[in-house]
């Protein structure tokens, strides 16, 4: 069966651009500020796509928001960094774990 989406729409969250669609999950770069279960506004909106029609921001969307609310911040996969010099006895084995947010989109919101 197809999941047909009705809207969505491409937001700018601290220089990452999200495809955000109503009542789903997105993880994010960490957000420090943010506490679990706090509900915020973003504003940087570049698309909107509402049944058919299409609105695009020159940079930005001024009449639409998308409320979303912080659930959880969670550790990702370990990354590893390894590096080496050939012929000069030289590795360098590192690696660290990033930090998401887990996000749940919680509705759009159009000002007339």
């Amino acid at each position: 069966m197809n999941d047909i989406v009705n809207n969505y729409m491409i937001a700018d969250l601290y220089g990452n651009q999200l495809k955000l669609i109503e009542n789903k999950y997105v993880y994010i770069p960490f957000l420090s500020k943010k506490k679990l279960g706090d509900e915020f506004y973003i504003y940087k909106i570049l698309l909107f796509y509402k049944n058919g029609l299409i609105s695009i921001g020159n940079p930005y969307l001024n009449n639409i928001s998308v409320k979303v609310q912080v659930l959880k911040h969670i550790k990702g996969n370990k990354i590893i960094i390894f590096k080496k010099k050939r012929r000069k006895g030289y590795k360098k084995k590192n690696g660290f774990r990033p930090i998401f947010s887990k996000i749940k989109i919680i509705s759009f919101k159009e000002k007339k």
